[in-house]
Formats: structure tokens, C-alpha cells, sequence
């Protein structure tokens, strides 16, 4: 996180100021411009495609228990547990909310007021 701002604002200050202001070394900040994403973090961003069509397509209704059955229909290989942490983290969420609930309709009127019919 602090290496992406620093990357954000290389434009406009210089690098080690900006490794300085976010405590961070100079050394661990090229680093990190050098490697390049892990095979896992690569995976995560192919899926995290096929998730957002999926819940896309779905009108963004669909929650993680669904996206996985749509992936596992689609031959993906991948646990449940990995696309709710993915959607989590994109801000992907189920919608809720869009059946009626039972409200509260019973019960004693209130006392407060009373209605005065004239005769």
C-alpha cells in the first residue's frame, strides 16, 4: 500500500523524500518496482474477472455462494471461501434486502390520541 502511493507520486517528488515521509526504505521500495506479481496474485486477477461478470451478469444480486457454483459450472477450480475473500475485497456484495419482509402489524393502537366522531 505505502509502495503504490509512493509509485502514484513519483511525478511530483522525489523518491527517497517520499520513502522518508512513509517510513519506508529506498532499497525495499525498487525492490518491490522490480518483482513482479506472484502466480497466486496473477490467478487472483483472472479470477476476480470472471467474478465480476459473474455477479455482473447477475444483476449484482448474486453473493459469493452463488458466483462459486457459477464458477465451478464454468470448470474453474477454486474454493468458496477464496471468491468471498476476493469480492470482499473489490467491494463485491450481494444484494439484500429486495424481498418484503414480515413487518409488524398487530398489536394495541397507540393511546396517545383518540379519534372524536361527532353525532
Amino acid at each position: 500500500m505505502r509502495y503504490a502511493f509512493i509509485q502514484s507520486q513519483v511525478d511530483l517528488y522525489p523518491v527517497r523524500r517520499l520513502c522518508k515521509m512513509m517510513t519506508v526504505h529506498p532499497s525495499g521500495y525498487y525492490a518491490w518496482c522490480r518483482n513482479k506479481l506472484s502466480d497466486r496474485a496473477r490467478e487472483d486477477q483472472r479470477l476476480l474477472g470472471q467474478i465480476k461478470h459473474s455477479w455482473l451478469e447477475s444483476g449484482g444480486v448474486y453473493g459469493y455462494r452463488k458466483i462459486h457454483l457459477d464458477l465451478r459450472e464454468a470448470g474453474e477450480a477454486c474454493g468458496k471461501h477464496r471468491v468471498a475473500r476476493l469480492m470482499r475485497c473489490e467491494g463485491l456484495r450481494s444484494q439484500t434486502g429486495y424481498r418484503r419482509r414480515p413487518g409488524h402489524y398487530g398489536g394495541k393502537p397507540a393511546i396517545g390520541k383518540r379519534l372524536v366522531i361527532p353525532s
